[in-house]
């Protein structure tokens, strides 16, 4: 017999989090490369402070991103264990590299974007850890 999964509900969210996080980035670099590289995170303008810019890079990473948000969203639809924590590694290994990098690379930056780039950065981090979490099963 199976035993309950810990909290589905908070699996859902936490990959339907990630899902929109995915789809936004996405949609933005692949549709609109452009806008990306000059406007992105749109309130700041973190992307432009790393140059050149490369429409065939930016919209590839559009492209990767919604493979993601594809991913998170079956997984969040199904609640497949094994999708689940397939997309959960992969997400942590790409956005710790991408964290690590952008740590590396803050020059250019003002204090306040440095600190608001490496925070949000770090935030998509306790997501995938919460949704394998919350699909594993409960102590009987």
């Amino acid at each position: 017999m199976l035993r309950p999964m810990r909290s589905p509900n908070a699996a859902r969210a936490a990959l339907g989090f990630l899902a929109g996080v995915a789809a936004l980035i996405g949609a933005t670099a692949a549709f609109a490369p452009h806008a990306f590289y000059d406007d992105f995170p749109f309130v700041t303008h973190w992307v432009e402070l790393l140059p050149p810019y490369n429409e065939h890079l930016v919209t590839d990473v559009g492209g990767l991103y919604l493979g993601f948000a594809v991913i998170f969203a079956w997984a969040a639809w199904t609640l497949e264990t094994t999708l689940v924590r397939a997309a959960c590694v992969a997400w942590f290994l790409a956005a710790s590299l991408h964290l690590i990098f952008h740590a590396s690379h803050l020059s250019g930056f003002s204090t306040a974007d440095g600190i608001a780039e490496i925070a949000s950065l770090a935030l998509l981090l306790i997501p995938p850890p919460l949704a394998v979490w919350a699909t594993g099963t409960r102590a009987p």
